[in-house]
């Protein structure tokens, strides 16, 4: 039986042990240490010299501390990109603050900046303050267009935070994405470009916000000898071990980039000549992606074999994610979802042992989410209808990517 083919696994094939060896012989095992500086080194030189970077528990710890460094709080709203994972909003309601939901453009997929214009102004007029943050995202990769959204940032004086989860090592006319914005977002979850099996960092723009976000990511503990509090403060620091693997991950992430852009090119290549799929592409040269994870939309007029059961059955266990499902539903259906012939080929993937997933369901369509404020053109809705991510981890090789097309050709109905 075929071995199943996940979208994108962690991949150790640097000198991660060396590191974490260290780590345990010299008994660095908290969250400081040579590793942990070490690595931030190593970010800093990746982002650039002006930047600075403070690694962390996670990507979504990285929002968070980045929304309280711009001052966000209760009754504050956030402008963010709605076509993405919760983690870009959900850190926003820990604050107290509101999600302003911005849809998407059709050819990037992420945050439409004439509408973000738009919407800002709206939200002014309407509350009679200004967003406190806007939070673009990289969606699968793909760079949002950050030089129309700083100069909006700058006619509103609203500072970006750049959601670069996704994007470690895309590029907006060669400049490295999250080092545009105030602080960048980066993750290295274990099916992130590069792991530390689970954690993130915040790129920031100097020394004093990289002291401030220390500060509050060690539990803001004051400078006495004893432990005072003046502020709340937060657990979020990476460890040494983790930091480890992460300076060892970074000796082989123009490889796994290198490996992304290749799957991109050789799907565009194999699905070219088959009616009614699609895959996404950079929108032109100034999109430098890193392809993190291939997608692809099915017309919707396209037949897929036992596309007639889709949605016969509630979900069970995961769906592209680390872990099962822990709350069981009594429906299938949502009133948003993707379309028969979409769940159709996910599942005719999976039985083929292929994962394959939805895009992200649109934040604006979430129930957590339908008191917020949205502003929409439709386009993160349609895509979600029709989108469906492929496997492109450094794990997969062109044989199986031969073997995904060929299984999506037979899933198709004559």
């Amino acid at each position: 039986m075929r071995n199943r083919i996940y979208l994108c696994l962690a991949h150790m094939s640097g000198n991660e042990m060396q590191y974490i060896k260290e780590a345990f012989d010299t008994n660095w095992v908290v969250p400081l240490g040579p590793n942990v500086n070490g690595f931030e080194e190593d970010l800093k030189g990746f982002a650039g010299a002006d930047r600075e970077v403070v690694a962390l528990a996670s990507g979504t710890s990285a929002v968070h501390l980045a929304l309280i460094a711009c001052g966000v709080g209760p009754g504050d709203e956030v402008m963010v990109q709605s076509f993405t994972f919760c983690a870009s909003s959900h850190p926003v309601r820990y604050l107290g603050a509101t999600p302003v939901f911005v849809d998407s453009e059709p050819d990037s997929w992420n945050m439409d900046p004439d509408l973000l214009d738009k919407a800002i102004a709206d939200r002014i007029a309407v509350t009679g303050r200004k967003p406190k943050a806007i939070i673009p995202v990289a969606l699968y990769g793909m760079p949002y267009r950050i030089d129309r959204i700083m100069e909006i940032a700058a006619k509103y004086d609203i500072p970006v935070i750049e959601d670069a989860a996704e994007g470690f090592g895309s590029r907006w006319e060669g400049r490295v994405l999250g080092t545009f914005g105030k602080f960048g977002v980066l993750s290295f979850n274990g099916n992130k470009m590069i792991t530390t099996s689970g954690g993130g960092a915040l790129v920031c723009e100097d020394k004093a916000a990289k002291d401030k976000i220390l500060w509050y990511a060690t539990q803001a503990r004051e400078g006495y000898p004893y432990y005072q509090h003046e502020a709340i403060g937060y657990n979020y620091r990476l460890s040494n071990v983790c930091a480890g693997i992460g300076r060892g991950q970074m000796t082989v992430l123009d490889e796994h980039i290198a490996h992304h852009k290749h799957v991109q090119a050789l799907y565009e290549e194999l699905l070219a000549d088959i009616p009614g799929i699609k895959v996404h592409k950079a929108p032109d040269a100034r999109f430098d992606s890193n392809f993190w994870l291939c997608t692809i939309t099915l017309d919707p007029g396209l037949k897929v074999k036992g596309q007639e059961n889709a949605y016969a059955s509630a979900v069970t266990k995961a769906i592209g994610g680390a872990a099962g499902v822990i709350h069981a539903t009594g429906s299938a259906h949502t009133d948003c979802e993707p379309n028969a012939n979409v769940e159709a080929m996910r599942a005719f993937l999976d039985a083929a042992q292929v994962e394959a997933r939805p895009v992200w369901k649109p934040m604006h369509k979430q129930p957590v989410y339908k008191e917020s404020p949205a502003y929409v053109n439709g386009v993160s809705e349609g895509i979600f209808k029709v989108g469906m991510c492929l496997p492109a981890g450094p794990l997969v090789t062109d044989d199986d990517i031969r073997y995904i097309v060929s299984t999506i050709k037979s899933a198709i109905a004559d």
